[in-house]
């Protein structure tokens, strides 16, 4: 293994560690004491015997600091057995899409609110979601576990975040998936996240790849496995696995993952005396 201050191995913690989504988690929510208020500039259908409320043009579904919006929305209701119960419990939204919370807002072509569920999955074309400091972007699909506080980005997930100095920083992969938890003063904060399949983390001056990436909040380190390989220029360091201790801020790479067994045992560095 090789230990080293590195820095730019710390830049996997800068992507992850920071507020990603962390504000989807305030949504739609079928428990909420708050009203579920729907208006729409074209017209709202009272479909009784499917139990439907459509809303078309410019359609508006609003709970406190949460809202769905879209050409056209589909509520799906339910009744109590003496009809004095009436519970929404599925919003379908169409045609672009914008899901907003407190902080962020999410943009889609498609989007199903399951609020039983607490789950809100954003499908179609040009997947984005804007937060402070970051945009992420996916090519498949969206997944908001609202009450769990899970969010999933998939399909050529990405996420950007501007540099305070210039330039931007990113991070890309198959699958990007985090996991909120409340902390002492009540605010969701970022337990775990995991970069899930062909990795690329780049900087202005630096490339990063590997197969998996993790940060855990409660040990401080952030964890890059499979084939890592660190490119600054012509520089190049090679190993299986990168552990990077946010703490001390010393990263280290082991040629073998002991988990797996994967890789040769051995790191590799290649540097250049003439290079930055």
């Amino acid at each position: 293994m090789t230990k080293l201050r590195y820095p730019l191995l710390t830049v996997l913690a800068a992507l992850i560690c920071g507020p990603y989504a962390y504000a989807a988690v305030n949504g739609l929510s079928s428990s909420s004491k708050e009203p579920l208020e729907i208006t729409a500039d074209g017209s709202l259908e009272w479909l009784r015997a499917q139990q439907q409320l459509v809303a078309r043009t410019n359609a508006l579904a609003k709970q406190g600091d949460a809202s769905v919006a879209g050409e056209t929305l589909t509520a799906l209701y339910r009744e109590g057995k003496t009809g004095q119960k009436f519970e929404i419990f599925q919003v379908n939204a169409d045609i672009n899409v914008r899901l907003k919370s407190r902080d962020s807002t999410v943009t889609g072509d498609n989007a199903v609110y399951n609020l039983d569920e607490g789950l809100a999955t954003m499908t179609g074309q040009n997947l984005k979601m804007v937060a402070p400091d970051q945009t992420v972007t996916a090519e498949e699909k969206f997944e908001y576990w609202v009450d769990d506080g899970r969010v999933n980005a998939l399909g050529k997930a990405r996420v950007v975040r501007p540099k305070p100095t210039g330039g931007v920083d990113t991070l890309q992969a198959d699958k990007i998936s985090a996991v909120l938890k409340e902390n002492e003063q009540g605010e969701q904060v970022l337990h775990s996240l995991e970069a899930i399949g062909n990795v690329i983390i780049t900087t202005p001056t630096e490339v990063i790849t590997g197969a998996y990436g993790i940060f855990r909040s409660e040990s401080n380190k952030a964890e890059l496995t499979g084939g890592v390989k660190i490119k600054r220029g012509p520089n190049i360091l090679e190993g299986e696995k990168a552990i990077v201790n946010l703490t001390t801020n010393v990263s280290t790479l082991y040629g073998q993952n002991q988990a797996t067994g994967a890789g040769d045992g051995r790191v590799r560095a290649v540097l250049y005396p003439d290079s930055e």
